[in-house]
């Protein structure tokens, strides 16, 4: 198998597999590697995996780590045919892990970097006490997902000190335009000088009030979510590659006509389309398809038009495998007769009930493209770490329709003042109005602004 999916061109890394029962899958699938710390929202994301299990709700059938070698876990008591489409299916996802343009800057050694993660957070649970680590894990993990992944794993860089104003400034305008003065004083009130995406770093970097341990924490978790982030910008293409993949290595084999209707049942509850939500193996996988059908065989219109030649499908959806992440890929192939053919559409909750309110393909690939954009997560940047002159934290939602969940939102707030250590602001639209939320320490409140 491993022999035919290099023939077809896949390049992945050294694979390791190993078979383990339904706890491990389980265990590993809810704190998202074999080894990571300790915190209670992994143990209900196990009991909800393993009640899925055994109610026969869900199964997974294996898990992979991005990791040079890659480690694959089958479910023990597959039967042959289904550890079969699993192995064709993660040497897909290897290949992928390791030639998708999003994961180059990933650490392939996370699983051992995490492993001297937990351990270091099990020390400071027992020098400084399980409840008080544990309270600052829940407040670091309420907005992990607020990172900008541009700034990669070791750049911790440096926000330049807030300027002060001096009796001497007025001499050192001399010589300047009111607008050099008007720029200068900008300057000299502005902190961050631009806003900052990287929520996390910024507090880890400029919070005045934590401890060594408590950085070294935020730090820590930083680095997990940045090898965790390519996935999530990438999950369409990651399944819809590793389902074309797999159908091609199976297809490829020579198997008998039991194994044959098994695979095919299997395959088809893979792929099957759902009407509640995006399935990314049946929407990654038809648009996976249709780029290859479009350009091996392109219609005498593309050919006109683009000069495409025929026979480039394999050599194109390698160059939007390495290319692309979920965004650009919906953005670039998701065509109109796709959008058609998936019957595709938005819809939202008008009263009690739910209603297609958009079918116009354009405006259904925008939608699906908003809602997965930052990770499916509101853009959230640091306006200002000086805020009024006094300390306080003001955060910024840039809105782009989708008003903030405010009940979250007010449970939220006082986990970044817990890390910031003074009052925090955040500005955020709410049916058309720009609204200010703030927590003080002891209470929410909002003003209209």
């Amino acid at each position: 198998m491993v022999k035919l999916a290099k023939a077809f061109g896949l390049d992945f890394f050294p694979m390791r597999f190993e078979l383990v029962p339904a706890e491990i899958i389980y265990t590993v699938g809810s704190y998202g590697m074999p080894t990571r710390f300790s915190h209670w929202s992994h143990g209900k994301a196990f009991h909800r995996l393993k009640m899925q299990y055994d109610y026969n709700l869900s199964r997974i059938y294996e898990l992979i780590i991005n990791s040079d070698p890659s480690y694959a876990f089958l479910l023990e008591g597959n039967s042959t045919i289904q550890n079969k489409m699993v192995i064709a299916h993660v040497l897909a996802h290897s290949d992928f892990f390791k030639n998708n343009s999003y994961f180059q800057k990933t650490s392939r050694k996370m699983t051992e970097t995490m492993a001297c993660n937990a351990a270091r957070i099990e020390e400071y649970e027992q020098q400084y006490g399980h409840h008080e680590v544990e309270t600052f894990l829940d407040a670091v993990l309420s907005i992990l997902e607020h990172i900008d992944p541009r700034h990669h794993i070791g750049e911790k860089k440096e926000e330049a000190p807030i300027p002060k104003v001096t009796e001497y400034d007025d001499l050192f305008a001399l010589g300047k335009t009111a607008s050099d003065v008007s720029k200068l004083s900008r300057q000299i009130k502005q902190f961050p000088s631009q806003p900052d995406k990287d929520l996390i770093a910024f507090i880890a970097r400029n919070a005045p009030g934590l401890e060594d341990w408590q950085r070294d924490i935020l730090w820590m978790l930083r680095e997990e979510m940045l090898y965790f982030w390519p996935q999530v910008e990438t999950k369409i293409m990651n399944e819809g590659w590793a389902t074309f993949w797999h159908l091609r290595i199976m297809r490829g084999m020579d198997l008998t006509e039991d194994e044959a209707v098994e695979f095919s049942k299997m395959n088809s509850n893979l792929v099957l389309p759902s009407r509640a939500s995006i399935n990314p193996y049946h929407l990654g996988l038809a648009i996976f398809e249709d780029i290859y059908k479009r350009w091996d065989k392109p219609s005498a219109e593309e050919t006109l038009k683009y000069g495409r030649r025929p026979g480039l499908g394999m050599e194109k959806i390698f160059q939007v495998r390495e290319t692309e992440n979920d965004g650009s890929f919906l953005r670039n192939y998701l065509t109109e007769e796709l959008v058609e053919e998936l019957d595709l559409y938005l819809y939202k909750k008008v009263g009690h009930e739910w209603q297609v309110v958009e079918t116009d393909w354009e405006e259904v690939r925008d939608g699906l493209i908003n809602s997965i954009m930052n990770g499916g997560h509101p853009y959230l940047e640091v306006e200002n770490g000086d805020y009024c002159g006094s300390g306080d934290l003001l955060i910024n939602h840039c809105f782009e329709g989708q008003e903030l969940d405010i009940a979250y939102l007010e449970k939220t707030l006082p986990h970044v003042y817990l890390l910031w250590g003074k009052p925090v602001h955040l500005k955020t639209v709410i049916e058309g109005k720009h609204v200010k939320f703030s927590y003080d320490g002891k209470k929410n409140s909002r003003q209209l602004l």
